[in-house]
């Protein structure tokens, strides 16, 4: 069931601009007096600053922590974050008013009606119950949530467009990592574990007599998670596959020399083993080329746009370089990648 709605740290709507770096560095244009810095030509205010903070802090005490006081180290590194943040956000937009992508009100209100719907049953009143209990308004999840995380996401789309992963590259790699897409042999068995070989023996007795498998197992094995499917496990040779899992050398040898049926006594670094085969052997098969195609484009394309992603971000870093000003005081003190302490706007923790 889902409690919880995606309203991320701020960091994170533009983590991978931060871990790029970007921000520029400060250049020498005056600032506003109003203002706490100005990224090209548009000045990001303290009024903006001071929401942001605004934020910061309710998100502290509804953590039952107190809010850093100014003039403190946690303070001044919770302010460079804020501004940091700020800075980064709006050479975004400014990014995204030359590609022609921008982000409308109806794009939030689309959005804010599918975390609606997705994590409060579409009620308008848990939402705000849940927004209250974080003392977070509409407007400040919008502003500091939604529409950074719906800029970045449609920025990526936007610059990685056109990536595309061709027939003959899948190909290549499918010929390259053939060994990936091949399972192993796969067989359906069930065991007993105990300490002794007499007690495996008795089980055994038992067993051929006719008794219930699933009972002793659950009776007797000190594997007690496969105890209470009765004993029973699937077995991979050479390797793990699905829920099929690879088993110490004594207990793969057996399982995979055994007739359907037959009941074999075998010892491990565990204890004593009754082992049944239930089935015949799966054999091991390699997926053909046809049947990952689509898999392995999918992968490779997701691949090579993160990289026109980091390779757009770390231009843009450039761009920046020198056209970011900072108001006296505001200035941070390092432009890289802010702590997990930056600024939440996180989700109520409860449907209501």
């Amino acid at each position: 069931m889902k409690t919880r709605a995606p309203f991320l740290a701020l960091t994170v709507v533009l983590v991978a601009f931060l871990a790029a770096g970007c921000g520029g560095g400060g250049g020498s244009g005056s600032v506003p007096s109003d203002s706490i810095a100005k990224v090209d030509s548009t000045s990001i205010t303290k009024a903006n600053f001071n929401a942001l903070m605004t934020v910061a802090f309710a998100r502290f005490k509804s953590q039952g922590q107190k809010p850093p006081k100014v003039g403190t180290p946690a303070y001044s590194q919770l302010r460079d974050q804020a501004v940091t943040f700020l800075v980064q956000e709006e050479e975004l937009t400014q990014e995204g008013q030359k590609l022609g992508v921008t982000v409308s009100q109806k794009d939030i209100d689309a959005r804010l009606a599918l975390i609606r719907k997705s994590y409060y049953k579409g009620s308008e009143s848990k939402l705000e119950a849940a927004l209250k209990k974080d003392d977070i308004t509409l407007d400040q999840l919008e502003k500091y949530n939604l529409a950074p995380t719906l800029l970045s996401e449609q920025l990526q789309k936007k610059v990685t467009s056109s990536v595309k992963v061709s027939k003959s590259a899948a190909q290549k790699y499918y010929n390259e990592n053939k060994a990936s897409f091949t399972t192993p042999k796969t067989r359906e068995v069930r065991h007993i574990l105990v300490n002794s070989k007499s007690l495996a023996q008795k089980i055994e007795t038992q067993l051929k007599g006719g008794a219930s498998f699933a009972t002793l197992a659950k009776k007797y094995s000190k594997d007690t998670g496969s105890a209470q499917q009765g004993g029973k496990l699937c077995v991979a040779h050479g390797g793990s596959s699905g829920a099929c899992q690879q088993t110490v050398p004594p207990f793969d040898k057996a399982s995979f020399s055994m007739k359907t049926n037959e009941i074999s006594l075998v010892h491990s670094v565990y204890g004593w083993h009754v082992i049944q085969a239930l089935g015949p052997i799966k054999p091991a098969h390699t997926q053909t080329f046809a049947e990952v195609e689509t898999q392995i484009q999918s992968n490779l394309a997701q691949q090579q746009k993160q990289v026109a992603w980091s390779n757009w971000l770390a231009k843009v870093q450039k761009d920046y370089k020198g056209k970011v000003s900072y108001q006296t005081g505001y200035k941070p003190a390092t432009t890289s990648t802010p702590s997990v302490t930056t600024p939440t706007t996180t989700a109520p923790t409860t449907t209501g």
